[in-house]
């Protein structure tokens, strides 16, 4: 059965659910399916935490279920060398741009709801960090699917690929490796990409959509942040050089080549030291 989604917003909502404790929740709410319910519950969980009606068990393992992440029936997933490229000359082009961003911003709320169910005993900052992310990207991912509607299509009409949530599996049993290959380095690539993709959509007078992504990259950046600073607080507590154990990760896990341009300011904004970056030959 389908979640409820008639008001998201309300105590009744959690109440339905029977679910008050917030790893709980946020796996809940990982395998539900369908994007708006899940953009919504997401929303809905963050206002009960902020208002006290959630509480929180840093301990012990959860099971999950086999369907996670829930995601829609569509887009089709393929590999991304598949997913057709469209001129943003045309309105079709824009459109498969702007859904694009949004299968970004869907797969963003299932990689911050993995990171508070998943890893237990860490402190209880770090949940309600991730908590704020899931929020957030909920925030983008609706921003993105309302404007898709105004070109005359849905969430779910163009294909996508899958290598975002490619990656959250590999680092799935160690907090460590999650928060130095998703964050700072999936992405922190959003912050490279941004400023160019924004410049295209300015290009064809979609303000609109250039304004959203002004959004997405002010929140973006803290979004980032907050994986730099579990990171290095991963490495402090476990006696790790940080540099060092950076590149070690990137290896094991292969993770994708950074290429450039680089948005060097927005990195340095979300906390990326210049002796990293350059580590990383981003200059």
């Amino acid at each position: 059965m389908n979640s409820p989604i008639l008001s998201p917003f309300s105590d009744a909502a959690f109440i339905s659910l029977n679910i008050l404790d917030l790893r709980q929740l946020a796996l809940h709410w990982l395998a539900e399916p369908h994007a708006r319910a899940k953009a919504a519950g997401v929303t809905a969980m963050r206002q009960a935490w902020l208002a006290g009606a959630l509480q929180l068990n840093r301990q012990g393992d959860l099971l999950a279920p086999t369907t996670i992440p829930g995601r829609p029936a569509k887009p089709d997933l393929v590999a991304p060398l598949e997913v057709k490229r469209r001129s943003m000359a045309t309105p079709e082009g824009r459109a498969s741009l702007i859904h694009a961003l949004a299968h970004i911003e869907f797969n963003a709320i299932n990689l911050a709801l993995d990171a508070v169910w998943r890893f237990p005993d860490m402190p209880e900052a770090y949940y309600v960090d991730w908590l704020q992310v899931a929020q957030e990207e909920a925030y983008h991912f609706g921003l993105l699917a309302d404007h898709l509607q105004t070109l005359g299509y849905q969430y779910g009409d163009f294909s996508a690929h899958n290598s975002l949530w490619e990656l959250a599996e590999k680092t799935q049993a160690d907090v460590l490796a999650r928060m130095a290959l998703v964050p700072r380095t999936m992405e922190a690539r959003g912050l490279d990409a941004t400023p160019a993709l924004r410049a295209k959509l300015a290009q064809v007078k979609d303000q609109a959509a250039a304004e959203i992504l002004d959004i997405i990259l002010r929140d973006e950046i803290g979004h980032v942040g907050i994986g730099n600073r579990w990171f290095a607080y991963l490495c402090e507590q476990r006696q790790l050089e940080p540099i060092a154990c950076f590149a070690a990760l990137a290896k094991e896990f292969r993770a994708p080549q950074l290429r450039a341009p680089f948005n060097v300011p927005a990195r340095l904004a979300a906390g990326f030291t210049q002796e990293e970056l350059h580590a990383m030959k981003i200059e």
